[in-house]
């Protein structure tokens, strides 16, 4: 019986021994977890930056869909004027969008809100990234569209579609929720980017360097985004024999899907269904009357624009008149991008007989 009890003694102590052995040991394994998630460190396969773009669009989705947003505008010296804050972010002016901080909430009386989701057109992707809290170095995506009705028509219609493209960037993450309304359901998808190239394009549509005497040089922009477009950043530059000028522009923004009249004299110009109107006379790049800025006989114009982190400009656009390229225009004559290539050759363009600033066929 001695031996018996000696030998259950032992295997007990073994057993209490190796619990507390397992213990400790999960125990310096939680601390471990821990401390790598509070410092932002990787542990075996988990990629915390996957992590994060998991988190930045399932919350980004979250607080577009919770409520109707708000809109913070911000003094000149970088603090906020809470004092005239607002939920009512979609009917403020996109110059004041621009310049504020803007939370693009698309809820309404707990429904999806058409009003907010029209306004997305005057909101940047810098401004919504920043308003979902994304960093500086995240991009997105937004797309909202119909997936159920009862008209069959509308199924597959795109409300809204518009940001950085997947491809360009090392990783994303997407988040999706679907509302219904009525007899429709609705699928807002969100990717968040980390990097890639912001769709930033704008489009030279028409130019007139050679106008009616008395009438202001202008050029013709069409942003063919859904998201507005911050222009600072954007340049214009104009080489020719006689004259050589370029201009970095500093401010102004364009809604999306808009048409912008470039102009010498905002005054004397015609401006057709344009949405915007930019003086560049006063910044001394486009002449009015006599007052030739543009060379009549022949020049190139280019459109560039420069990323934050990037020192060169990167070439959008340009547009050739004279020259070889047969294109001799008259005062009353301008040149008009006519087909969808993009960026154009000289084969895409042509000399229109009716100038139409302001005006897309």
């Amino acid at each position: 019986m001695v031996s018996i009890h000696s030998s259950l003694e032992r295997d007990e102590n073994g057993m209490t021994a190796v619990i507390e052995f397992l213990s400790a040991f999960t125990l310096f394994l939680m601390i471990l977890t821990a401390f790598l998630s509070l410092a932002q460190l990787e542990m075996g396969s988990n990629d915390t930056s996957v992590d994060r773009l998991d988190r930045a669009a399932a919350q980004g989705i979250d607080r577009m869909t919770s409520d109707g947003g708000w809109f913070v505008p911000i003094f000149d010296d970088g603090s906020y004027d809470y004092n005239n804050s607002t939920s009512e972010w979609h009917l403020q002016t996109i110059e004041d969008l621009n310049s504020g901080m803007v939370l693009t909430g698309l809820m309404a009386h707990k429904s999806l809100d058409f009003d907010r989701i029209a306004a997305l057109g005057n909101v940047t992707e810098d401004n919504l990234a920043r308003g979902l809290g994304l960093g500086e170095k995240f991009s997105l995506k937004l797309e909202i569209k119909i997936t159920e009705s009862n008209d069959n028509s509308r199924i597959n219609s795109v409300l809204f579609s518009g940001g950085t493209e997947r491809g360009t960037a090392q990783a994303s993450s997407s988040s999706f929720k679907e509302i219904q309304v009525g007899q429709e359901r609705f699928l807002i998808i969100l990717e968040v980017h980390n990097g890639g190239r912001k769709a930033n394009n704008l489009h030279i549509t028409e130019i007139s360097p050679r106008s009616v005497s008395g009438s202001p040089e202008w050029v013709e922009l069409y942003n063919p985004n859904n998201f507005a477009i911050d222009l600072n950043g954007w340049s214009l530059s104009h080489t020719s024999p006689n004259v050589n000028s370029n201009l970095l522009l500093r401010e102004g923004v364009v809604s999306g899907n808009s048409l912008s009249i470039l102009t010498g004299d905002p005054n004397a110009q015609s401006i057709g269904n344009a949405d915007h109107v930019i003086d560049l006379g006063s910044e001394g790049f486009l002449g009015v009357g006599q007052i030739n800025l543009l060379d009549d006989g022949g020049g190139v114009l280019k459109l560039s624009y420069t990323q934050l982190n990037e020192f060169q400009p990167f070439e959008v656009m340009r547009v050739t008149w004279g020259g070889d390229t047969g294109f001799f225009l008259t005062p009353s004559q301008s040149l008009s991008y006519v087909t969808d290539n993009f960026p154009p050759e000289v084969s895409d363009w042509e000399i229109s007989n009716s100038p139409s600033p302001g005006l897309i066929e």
